[in-house]
């Protein structure tokens, strides 16, 4: 079986979001012991940002005047399908930047709508998809910054109502305790954050693993 990881992350060392994708991954490979997973760091290779309008124009444009920028484009966008087609579960590892989605991870949304197998309705209808996400600071209901986070949301409308994927979601907040200083006072609590998002990757990692 294929499991396909996407990391969004600008870090490699020190990523919050890629320490919650290593548990899950970890369980996929406890229970699946020698079988594929399939890799793709848009947060250190990321997608062009000009190739989702050269995209969008290629199939507009006669086949002979398309520029090698619009045949790129459109021939990348099929490989990323062809590689959450191809896959028996997914990962994706997608922090919260500025309160919204990176521009790495929208790239990547982008492209991907532009193949026709897309377009034409939930291509991943069923299939188990987890989105590891991490916060820095803490965005939950009672906090200053509740409805800050235009992130997860907007994962969640893309990859389970559009895309039709069996989505889990594993959250983890309060990231920057112990990096910033102003949020000192928070350590407890950002250690009970920490070891709950931890046990909720085994989880979903086992989860995947019974497939």
């Amino acid at each position: 079986m294929t499991l396909f990881r996407l990391d969004a992350s600008i870090r490699v060392e020190g990523s919050a979001s890629r320490e919650i994708a290593d548990i899950v991954e970890q369980e996929w490979l406890a229970a699946h012991p020698g079988d594929t997973i399939e890799r793709r760091h848009i947060g250190t290779e990321p997608i062009p940002a000009t190739y989702w309008a050269a995209a969008v124009n290629a199939p507009y444009t006669p086949e002979a005047d398309r520029t090698q920028e619009q045949v790129a484009a459109a021939a990348l966008a099929e490989t990323l399908v062809d590689e959450l087609l191809a896959a028996d579960a997914i990962l994706f590892a997608v922090p919260l930047y500025n309160f919204g989605p990176s521009q790495h991870i929208k790239a990547y949304i982008d492209l991907v709508a532009t193949s026709p197998r897309v377009a034409s309705g939930p291509f991943l209808a069923g299939k188990k998809v987890v989105l590891a996400t991490v916060r820095g600071g803490a965005y939950g209901e009672g906090t200053p910054r509740h409805g800050w986070d235009h992130s997860t949301p907007f994962l969640k409308r893309i990859i389970a109502d559009s895309w039709g994927a069996d989505l889990t979601v594993v959250e983890r907040e309060f990231t920057l305790v112990g990096v910033n200083p102003a949020l000192d006072d928070f350590k407890d609590l950002g250690a009970q954050m920490h070891a709950g998002a931890v046990e909720s990757a085994r989880q979903a990692g086992k989860v995947l693993g019974a497939l």
